[in-house]
């Protein structure tokens, strides 16, 4: 059931679903909103987990500001949702599944609380902005895909889409500026999945996975970075079983997990 919440004085779009004991929070990508995910690997998950999703700063029904967007900033926002009494229900925090931007959100909440997180799906996600494959920038803003969604949820109106495109291709391409050491900081359980023709780069996705102390990696083939839409069937199993199995997984001939 969704609705607005004042967070930090924003009224923050918040939708809240499923039961089960493991909360887990839903982080939309740019440009998109609370909807996307809910309505792709959400019906898929919400018999077996709490689900909660909301809608960041200038997206979906969430009203934009004069500020430009900066993923700090998304972060902030982000933990000042989870610090909310109904949304911590787990003493051991809660689970993080971001798509796109949302991946970065969910690192950088990792980094600067740890304490609210217990673990993180990354799909799609890149912790520095040349590791994504350079976008196709033209064309008016309205002629995007993502414009219908926009125009049909955003408080601001249809008209304020071009301003929120313009911040969001500003930030994209300056953002985000992780570093491996600031990843090696990241030690709770993190499945990093994306497609085998992801809009980030293959090479940039095992970067990300190597980094990770706990990380795990599953590149589905014959996806895109919309793998979460293309298969949300199979993604949602490979959440499920990841947010369900055991922190330390065992395997029969562990290389990389080899004990010291």
């Amino acid at each position: 059931m969704g609705g607005h919440t004042d967070v930090d004085g924003l009224d923050t779009w918040i939708d809240v679903r499923g039961s089960g004991e493991r909360t887990v929070v839903l982080l939309h990508g740019g440009m998109g909103n609370s909807d996307d995910l809910l309505d792709s690997i959400g019906p898929r998950l919400e018999d077996r987990f709490r689900l909660v999703a909301f809608d960041r700063r200038g997206h979906g029904r969430t009203r934009d500001t004069d500020e430009p967007f900066h993923y700090d900033d998304m972060a902030t926002h982000t933990i000042a949702v989870l610090e909310r009494p109904e949304i911590a229900a787990a003493a051991t925090g809660v689970d993080l599944v971001g798509w796109s931007d949302g991946a970065i959100v969910a690192m950088l909440v990792a980094i600067r609380r740890p304490d609210l997180v217990d673990r993180l799906v990354l799909i799609g996600g890149n912790f520095h902005y040349d590791g994504v494959h350079e976008l196709d920038s033209s064309g008016e803003p309205e002629q995007s895909p993502l414009y219908e969604g926009y125009a049909a949820r955003s408080p601001d109106g249809p008209d304020h889409y071009r301003a929120v495109a313009e911040k969001w291709m500003t930030l994209i391409t300056t953002e985000p500026t992780l570093t491996t050491a600031d990843l090696a900081r990241i030690d709770h359980p993190a499945l990093v999945l994306a497609g085998d023709d992801d809009l980030v780069k293959l090479a940039h996705t095992v970067e990300l996975f190597e980094a990770l102390p706990a990380g795990r990696l599953c590149i589905l083939p014959g996806t895109s970075h919309l793998v979460p839409f293309e298969r949300a069937e199979l993604v949602a199993s490979v959440i499920a079983d990841f947010l369900e199995g055991p922190a330390e997984p065992a395997t029969m001939l562990p290389v990389r997990r080899r004990p010291a």
